[in-house]
């Protein structure tokens, strides 16, 4: 059958609320032209993020009851330590209550003014912590990640051969640790390979440097390698995940990506003496070890959902739904990265819209003609994000877990081919005013 189908019934709905195209073009103005600060109830399909959006399952939400909220020595921590530490042979398993502050911790503790941190590409909440500690974050992704239109399986690898060069320039006493980020979220959702993983651990092992995984979206990269692969074929998605995490030495994780849940993360390391200085900076900005941040019940519904997220009916299907939004748009003429991510699809926003200088923000004015036509929030992944350190001008549309029937889908590729239809009417920004760190939070815009 090549109809896509949800491997899942709906038990409980929410309504969607429709606007007029003169009720956006109001809140629009009201927000400063940055889709952040729109109210949620405004927006009719959301694909700002996959971030903490996804629908919980009866396993999930029945676990919720089965939470157990002691302050010290949760039961309900030890049953999310047993799944993660089965999952990923990590034996320092540190909850936090979100990916960002796993970050925080790492950094804060291994980072120092005059280090580096190479990575195939940071994210805009890893950048910022590294920077935050004095340090400096460096993209080394593989050449051809340049090349939008490059169709390769393994899109997101690091250049292997670039890391063994900056460490030669650095000094590997400058490098506190390296960086794998899976599926590379900032180079357009693509996979890294288990032969890149392999290659950048040789190279950080033989300078004494540990290797770590920014391990958000673990599942969906296990499911890229097993399906392309040679060799991983026969491999259940676990088996996968579970060598990926073997080549660490620690990985930062957020919960509200690849566990289905709506809160949550954790931190994890083999080093003993490292754990115990992450565990005291979490207890003095987190909480205690056994809750980091979290309520009992969310960490139940965490340990349920490393547990679903790797289902290959589920895995399956979300690779070929975010697929089909893909090249539904590429083939008739939109620019994506390509070949079609797992999490999202990127739109080149440069390509779609040569008219519009990167200073004028193409992503960010796609991203607002895209609501104001039709109900649609999405996000820029570009020079509003990254400022100077911008690689592409993008549009993510990235698509919760569980939440979007294909109907819906279905609708965002109209909406986005007849907004490509009158690409040429389209109009830059300018920025009324910004924070110092992570602008696209919180920036004002001016239509130019």
């Amino acid at each position: 059958m090549r109809t896509i189908i949800e491997p899942f019934r709906i038990k409980s709905v929410e309504p969607l609320t429709y606007t007029s195209r003169e009720e956006r073009e109001g809140y629009l103005e009201a927000a400063g032209y940055n889709l952040f600060l729109i109210e949620a109830r405004h927006i009719l399909i959301d694909l700002l993020t996959d971030s903490g959006t996804s629908a919980m399952s009866t396993e999930q939400w029945a676990a919720v009851m089965r939470g157990d909220e002691s302050y010290a020595g949760s039961e309900s921590f030890f049953r999310l330590r047993r799944v993660a530490e089965a999952l990923t042979g990590f034996r320092h398993i540190i909850p936090t209550h979100q990916g960002r502050a796993a970050e925080r911790i790492l950094f804060t503790v291994l980072t120092k003014p005059g280090h580096v941190v190479p990575s195939n590409t940071h994210f805009d909440t890893t950048r910022a912590n590294i920077e935050f500690t004095g340090a400096r974050a460096v993209d080394l992704p593989i050449p051809e990640a340049a090349d939008t239109q490059a169709r390769l399986d393994f899109k997101g690898n690091m250049d292997a051969a670039a890391l063994e060069a900056l460490i030669a320039r650095e000094g590997a006493a400058k490098i506190p640790l390296v960086m794998l980020t899976i599926t590379n979220n900032s180079g357009g959702g693509q996979p890294v390979s288990m032969a890149n993983i392999e290659a950048v651990k040789r190279v950080a092992s033989r300078h004494g440097i540990p290797l770590y995984l920014d391990a958000c979206r673990f599942a969906e990269n296990a499911w890229f390698i097993r399906e392309r692969e040679a060799g991983y074929v026969d491999w259940t998605p676990k088996q996968i995940a579970q060598k990926m995490f073997s080549l660490a030495d620690g990985c930062t994780f957020s919960a509200k990506k690849d566990a289905f849940a709506n809160i949550g993360g954790f931190l994890c390391t083999n080093d003993d003496r490292l754990a115990q200085q992450e565990t005291n900076l979490l207890i003095l900005t987190e909480g205690f070890p056994t809750y980091g941040g979290l309520a009992g019940r969310d960490l139940d519904a965490i340990a349920v959902g490393l547990e679903e997220i790797l289902h290959p009916d589920y895995l399956r299907y979300r690779i070929a739904s975010t697929g089909y939004l893909g090249r539904h748009i590429a083939d008739r003429g939109v620019p994506i990265v390509e070949p079609p991510g797992g999490h999202a699809i990127y739109i080149d926003a440069a390509r779609m819209l040569p008219h519009i200088p990167a200073h004028q923000f193409p992503g960010q004015a796609l991203a607002v003609e895209l609501y104001r036509h039709a109900g649609i929030r999405s996000v820029e992944i570009g020079s509003v994000m990254f400022g100077a350190a911008a690689r592409h001008e993008l549009l993510r549309l990235a698509i919760p877990r569980r939440v979007y029937t294909q109907s819906h889908i279905d609708y965002v590729v109209e909406a986005v081919l007849e907004v490509n239809a009158r690409k040429r009417d389209i109009r830059g920004l300018e920025i009324a005013e910004e924070p110092p760190f992570l602008r696209h939070f919180s920036a004002r815009f001016r239509p130019l």
